[in-house]
């Protein structure tokens, strides 16, 4: 299958966090950030925290879209969702909490046991 070509697309993302607000981004995940993902179509597959130096301020996971134009639909609405932006600037009182993103979208291979 050629880059971008039907099937659902998977989304890896990494957090880099602002010093000492790792737990503040887990707990806003935990508590809120996976349930609305899930009302917006975006599926999570898993999370984690690097096992070297970063796992003081790195939160890691990956989610899955239909498509990649799903994806950007479903991200517009999560961005625009009242509950969202509330539980947002509510985790964020005593200061940002995400310092940086990096995002890759991937396809599966063929032999992935993921599809």
């Amino acid at each position: 299958m050629a880059f971008g070509e039907g099937g659902r697309v998977y989304e890896l993302r990494t957090y880099t966090c602002y010093e000492g607000k790792l737990d503040a981004l887990k707990a806003r995940f935990r508590d809120n950030t996976i349930r609305i993902f899930k009302k917006h179509g975006i599926e999570s597959v898993g999370y984690w925290v690097p096992e070297d130096e970063r796992s003081k301020n790195t939160l890691i996971y990956i989610v899955v879209h239909p498509s990649r134009e799903a994806a950007d639909k479903n991200w517009k609405e999560f961005q625009d969702d009242p509950e969202w932006k509330k539980v947002a600037a509510d985790s964020e009182a005593n200061g940002k909490i995400v310092q940086k993103v990096d995002r890759v979208f991937m396809d599966p291979t063929e032999f992935s046991k993921l599809k």
